[in-house]
């Protein structure tokens, strides 16, 4: 592979030798085959049967970016960029149909492939369990709400362990267990298209149940040399001042979306400020007997962290209306900063310090558990208008990877036990709602022919690797 001008020069930026560099993935999102190989159907298939016109483009999930398919080249691909690890996701539905039943030969087979490809190429897989690809029966039963789904999945996990754990050390139970919640229960951009805040909290409590079964199950397959833990997009929550209405406003955004899984996934116990909010307005969950003992009792080895933008917030600015559905929205006001830095393509501010403070709060908090970067990256539409001799030019990326990455470095430097970066994503995906109206890959995808072609930040990203730094 011809190497473009990387733009490295001296290295400033060093870091350890067993960094984990990759990319991020999900079984959704690449492999497409979406109703080949004895794959069941999950809700993103269901949804976008029923409703085409709510996806871009009307772009679903059957083909995405072919890794069912062309999985050898993209490795290989991996390998010749200098990743020494690639997270992926195990799909539920295609290693089970339906959820629960018979496992699918074919689906094994498959899984065994990618795993063994991988490491025969010198990359480490990382594998996740679940990341929002609900088999249709099981959501059809209540999905998270079900405590015959939370038990499914705790059988699903045993199964994977079985099968793929002599090979896969690092394992995740899910990816950003928060976003279903907010998507299918709360703001209506994920299937089922739920507004109910008392489901909300069942689904998100139940997540967390199932969540501790799967680490339980881990435990108990005894895989050599094996961790466990999962992946949260943790989003900080600034106040917008230090006025104590602001601060108590960015306190509770923290309780509702980070601690609520954050908290009993590494300390095995909810922060009792969140218990006292939600029995305050009648929304604790159903529990069962052994629950908390179970969440207590399986904790997790390490933690995925995904970091794409903060969260800012200031005190009510009115009262919410009665009538309307509880959100979390009652607790406080989104805010937006003046001279904020934005990607005007997501619509999402860009603070890279963000990715510094989360560290510092893992390491004096949260026993400095051992982390790392699982996803970060920048989506941008009509990347086709940079291309230059053949490639995207997207020095906008590799800025945005570096100037993370300079944060990443000082929290190393200061202590913290983070252990690698991982964008999102190794190449163009499908993503859910969107489809491939942002890309994000370091190799871009033609979806007419499928051709990949690595973008500039893909050499300055394999330069880094050779180099250890930047």
């Amino acid at each position: 592979m011809e190497r473009a001008d990387d733009g490295i020069k001296d290295v400033q930026y060093r870091f350890p030798k067993d960094f984990w560099l990759g990319g991020a993935s999900s079984a959704t999102q690449i492999e497409g085959a979406a109703r080949e190989g004895g794959k069941g159907l999950n809700i993103w298939d269901y949804w976008f049967e029923k409703e085409p016109h709510r996806f871009y483009d009307g772009v679903g999930p059957d083909t995405t970016s072919d890794f069912y398919h062309r999985y050898r080249e993209d490795i290989k691909l991996m390998k010749e960029l200098g990743h020494n690890s690639f997270r992926f996701s195990i799909s539920w539905s295609r290693l089970i149909p339906g959820g629960i039943g018979e496992v699918n030969p074919e689906a094994v087979d498959f899984y065994n492939r990618v795993i063994d490809e991988l490491l025969a190429n010198g990359i480490e897989p990382f594998a996740n369990l679940y990341h929002f690809d609900m088999p249709l029966e099981m959501q059809q039963l209540g999905g998270w709400e079900s405590r015959k789904v939370v038990e499914a999945y705790a059988r699903y996990a045993r199964i994977c362990f079985e099968k793929f754990g002599d090979r896969v050390k690092k394992w995740f139970t899910h990816n950003e267990p928060i976003v279903p919640v907010e998507g299918g229960y709360l703001y209506d951009f994920h299937y089922p298209n739920i507004v109910d805040f008392r489901r909300a909290v069942q689904v998100a409590y139940h997540t967390i149940v199932a969540h501790a079964k799967a680490v339980k199950a881990f435990r108990e397959a005894n895989i050599k040399d094996g961790k466990i833990g999962i992946i949260l997009n943790l989003t900080p929550s600034y106040p917008r001042s230090e006025h104590p209405a602001d601060r108590q406003a960015a306190h509770i955004a923290d309780l509702l979306f980070n601690r609520s899984f954050l908290d009993p996934a590494v300390k095995g116990e909810y922060p009792q400020d969140l218990i006292d909010l939600l029995k305050a307005h009648g929304f604790l969950p159903v529990t069962q007997e052994g629950d908390l003992e179970l969440i207590r009792e399986h904790t997790i080895d390490w933690l995925g962290v995904n970091y794409y933008q903060p969260r800012r917030v200031k005190a009510k600015e009115t009262l919410p209306n009665p009538y309307a559905p509880f959100m979390p929205e009652r607790f406080f006001d989104n805010y937006e900063m003046p001279g904020r830095k934005m990607n005007p393509y997501r619509g999402w501010e860009i603070y890279e310090k963000g990715i510094y403070d989360i560290l510092i709060n893992l390491r004096d908090n949260y026993g400095n558990i051992e982390c790392f970067i699982s996803e970060n990256g920048m989506g941008v539409q009509n990347e086709e208008r940079f291309i230059k001799d053949g490639i995207i030019q997207d020095d906008y990326r590799i800025d945005f990877i570096k100037e993370h990455l300079k944060w990443v470095h000082k929290a190393l430097s200061e202590g913290c036990n983070v252990k690698g970066y991982h964008l999102w994503a190794f190449m163009d995906c499908w993503s859910w709602t969107n489809a491939y109206k942002n890309r994000y890959g370091f190799v871009s995808v033609d979806l007419k022919t499928q051709k990949r072609t690595p973008k500039k930040s893909a050499y300055w990203f394999k330069a880094f690797a050779e180099n250890g730094g930047f």
